[in-house]
C-alpha cells in the first residue's frame, strides 16, 4: 500500500488533516492523475475506512451489483435488482439521491409510502436472505473516507476526476462485499460524460481498479442523448418499472435490465453466459417471479401491502390520482418521424416544475415529472400529443417552449437503436 495515499486517507477520517489539506491532495490528483496501481490503493483505503460487510460462505460469487452514472429516466435499478434476486442472486444495492438533472434511485423508491432507505448492518443482512435484494442508503460506516472527500471535491470543482470517481463509487461497492459488478457508464448531452473517449476512459478505470480488489467488474457503455423509456419523475418512473416487473416495459429500459442482469447473473455463476443471463432475466420479467420479488422488498422496507394490490392502489400510493396535480399535453405541429428527443431538455424542465434538486437538502415534488406518448421512431401526425406533462398550478410558456423545441422530427424512416454502445 502507498503510504501517503494510506497515511491521506487515515487523516481524512480521523480529522487529522484539515480540509484545506484534503483539498491540496484532491486538487494534486485532480490536476495530475494517479497510475491505475495508485487508483487501486486509493480505493481499497476508501473501502476500508470503514466497515465492509460480510456474507455467508455459501453465498460466494452470489453477491452482486450494479451501478449507473445517472440518467434521464433512468430507473433501470429498480427492476433489475429484483430481477437478479428472482434468478438467485443476492443484491445488496447501496444507492444515492439525485442531484442536479439525474433522478436518485432513492428518491424514486421513497415516491412509495413509508419506503424506509436507512437499515442497519442486521435488518440489511436478514432482508437479502429473506427476499434476495434490497436497495438502501449508504450509512455513516461505509467508506466514510469518500463522504468527506466529496464534499470537498464538490464544493471545490473537484468532481471531474476519473480516479476520483473510481474511488468514490467502487469503495461503497466494494464495502458492501460484492463478488461481482456491473457498471452503467452513460455518455451523451445529458450524461456526466459527454463525450465518448472520456467515457472509455472512465469505464476501463473501472473495470481495471474493480479487477484489482478482486470483484468481477464489467462496464456497459450506453447511450444518454434520449430520455431512457417515456416517464421522467420520480413516482412516474416507479409505475414504469413496475410495468416493465410485469413484462410491459419500454424496449429500452428491458434491453437494459436483462444486458445488465444477464451479466451479473453470469458473473455469479447462475447462468452458463452472458445471453443465458439475459434470457434468465427477461423469463422473470414476463412470469411474475420479479414482480414478486420487488413487491417483498418494498414491504420489507415498510411499504404497506397494500399499495400492490390493484393498479389504482398504486396510483393512489404513488400520488398520481392527487386532485392538485394538473395535467398538460403538449403536440407535435409537423408529422413524420421522431429522430431525436433532447433528454438534457426535457429533464431540465422536470427538474425546475419540482421533480430534482439543486441542494442535497431540497425537498422534491415526488409526483411532477413527463410522459412521453411517442419516441425515437415513432410516426406523428400533425396535432398528436406526444408528451404529457404533470404539474402544479400554471405552466409558463418558457417551459412549454422548451419543451416543444426538444422534439426533431424527420421525413425519413429513424429505426431506433439499442443504447448499448459497448460492454467492456
Amino acid at each position: 500500500m502507498n503510504s501517503n495515499i494510506q497515511r491521506t486517507v487515515d487523516g481524512v477520517v480521523d480529522g487529522s488533516l484539515s480540509d484545506k489539506e484534503v483539498e491540496d491532495w484532491l486538487r494534486e490528483v485532480f490536476e495530475n492523475g494517479l497510475t491505475e496501481e495508485e487508483t487501486v490503493e486509493l480505493t481499497h483505503a476508501m473501502t476500508h475506512s470503514g466497515m465492509v460487510l460480510e456474507w455467508p460462505d455459501e453465498w460466494n460469487h452470489l453477491v452482486v451489483d450494479k451501478h449507473s452514472t445517472g440518467g434521464v429516466g433512468d430507473k433501470v435499478s429498480l427492476p433489475l435488482a429484483a430481477a437478479v434476486a428472482a434468478c438467485g442472486g443476492k443484491v445488496p444495492m447501496i444507492s444515492g439521491r439525485g442531484l442536479g438533472h439525474t433522478g436518485g434511485t432513492l428518491d424514486k423508491l421513497e415516491s412509495l409510502p413509508g419506503y424506509i432507505v436507512a437499515r442497519t448492518d442486521e435488518e440489511l443482512r436478514t432482508q437479502i436472505e429473506e427476499v434476495g435484494c434490497a436497495i438502501v442508503g449508504q450509512t455513516g460506516d461505509i467508506a466514510p473516507a469518500d463522504k468527506r472527500m466529496y464534499a470537498i471535491r464538490d464544493v471545490t470543482g473537484l468532481i471531474a476526476s476519473v480516479p476520483l470517481v473510481t474511488g468514490s463509487i467502487l469503495s461503497k461497492k466494494a464495502a458492501a462485499g460484492l463478488s461481482a459488478l456491473v457498471m452503467d457508464v452513460k455518455v451523451g448531452r445529458a450524461a456526466f460524460m459527454k463525450n465518448e473517449d472520456d467515457a472509455r476512459e472512465l469505464a476501463k478505470s473501472m473495470s481495471r481498479t474493480g479487477q484489482g480488489l478482486g470483484i468481477k467488474t464489467s462496464v456497459t457503455l450506453t447511450e444518454m442523448n434520449t430520455p431512457i423509456g417515456f416517464a421522467i419523475g420520480n413516482s412516474l418512473e416507479v409505475l414504469e418499472s413496475v410495468e416493465t416487473l410485469r413484462g410491459n416495459g419500454p424496449g429500452d429500459l428491458e434491453e437494459l435490465v436483462c444486458v445488465q442482469g444477464g451479466i451479473m447473473l453470469a458473473a455469479a455463476g447462475l447462468a452458463e453466459n452472458d445471453n443465458d443471463g439475459s434470457m434468465a432475466i427477461y423469463d422473470s420479467l414476463h412470469d411474475g417471479t420479479a414482480l414478486s420479488k420487488f413487491e417483498q422488498m418494498c414491504i420489507s422496507q415498510e411499504v404497506p401491502p397494500g399499495v400492490f394490490d390493484s393498479e389504482h392502489s398504486l396510483l393512489e400510493a404513488l400520488g398520481l390520482l392527487d386532485s392538485n396535480l394538473n395535467t398538460t399535453e403538449v403536440h407535435v405541429t409537423d408529422s413524420g418521424y421522431i429522430s431525436d428527443i433532447d433528454a438534457l431538455a426535457l429533464a431540465m424542465v422536470s427538474s425546475e416544475l419540482g421533480a430534482g434538486r439543486k441542494n442535497i437538502d431540497d425537498i422534491i415534488d415526488m409526483q411532477v415529472g413527463l410522459i412521453l406518448d411517442a419516441h425515437i421512431g415513432s410516426i406523428v401526425e400533425n396535432g398528436d400529443c406526444w408528451v404529457t406533462i404533470y404539474h402544479r398550478g400554471i405552466l409558463s410558456e418558457e417551459h412549454l417552449d422548451r419543451i416543444k423545441n426538444s422534439l426533431t422530427i424527420s421525413e425519413k424512416i429513424v429505426e431506433s437503436k439499442s443504447r448499448i454502445i459497448d460492454i467492456i
